[in-house]
């Protein structure tokens, strides 16, 4: 399958995809867009933890001059093969390794947060809510499960800044004296994190992903302005010259 074939396929898939985060209560992402420490910040966590198995393979890595670093500041801190600035965003595990290790590849990253947005909410709630919704589960292959995607093939790879959280079960009480059970993360085992700073830490790796799946918008975005002014001080223009035509008529 070619690349764009691939693209196509996951954009097809998002209603799918869309369908499972619908039945989970998704948090609203913290993020800023114009926050370019925010992204900085994020696209460094995204390096150092996600693309070691993710690949972001539309995505080139001089982009990241858009977020106020320089080639030599991208190439020293961010780029640890033999890639280039220029090159894309590649991971070096084997796809066939990883289908192996986790029973699926991992997939591209680049356009995950657009693939991943609901009428439950956007592609960042998605994802903000999932990297912090992972648990311990003893029956998993891996040892971990997740809240919003269950029976989840990939393992938490944040876990020592998080810490070790636990599924638990608690009854509620109802009006009428029913009673409802409702299940809720607890942190068994504390990371180098606080929850506070974890939480930071993934709104500023989730931002970077809204990025990376159209690092244009802001500049289409203030060329649209641009557009609409100029369309306005033309209708001005040509309403005016429309009088002037037709003032011997009327």
């Amino acid at each position: 399958m070619t690349r764009a074939g691939k693209l196509l396929a996951a954009l097809l898939a998002a209603p799918a995809l869309a369908l499972a985060a619908e039945e989970v209560k998704l948090d609203r992402a913290p993020i800023s867009e114009g926050d370019l420490i925010s992204l900085q910040r994020g696209a460094q966590v995204f390096v150092n933890y996600c693309l070691n198995c993710h690949s972001a393979g539309y995505m080139r890595y001089n982009r990241l001059e858009e977020l106020g670093l320089t080639a030599q500041q991208i190439r020293d801190n961010l780029i640890f093969t033999g890639a280039k600035v220029g090159d894309l965003m590649k991971t070096a595990t084997d796809p066939k390794d990883a289908k192996e290790w986790f029973g699926a590849p991992p997939p591209d990253l680049t356009v995950i947060a657009r693939a991943r947005a609901s009428t439950a909410g956007s592609g960042a709630d998605w994802l903000y809510a999932y990297l912090r919704g992972f648990y311990r589960d003893p029956v998993r292959p891996t040892g971990w499960n997740n809240t919003v995607f269950q029976d989840v093939a990939m393992p938490h790879v944040l876990w020592q800044l998080q810490g070790e959280q636990v599924l638990k079960t608690e009854e509620r009480a109802l009006p009428g004296g029913k009673k409802e059970k409702a299940q809720k993360l607890a942190l068994e085992k504390p990371g180098t994190m606080t929850p506070l700073e974890y939480d930071r830490l993934v709104a500023d790796l989730v931002n970077y992903l809204v990025y990376m799946g159209e690092p244009a918008k802001s500049s289409r975005i203030e060329i649209g302005i641009y557009v609409l002014m100029f369309l306005g001080v033309m209708w001005v223009l040509a309403y005016a010259l429309k009088k002037e035509y037709w003032k011997d008529v009327h």
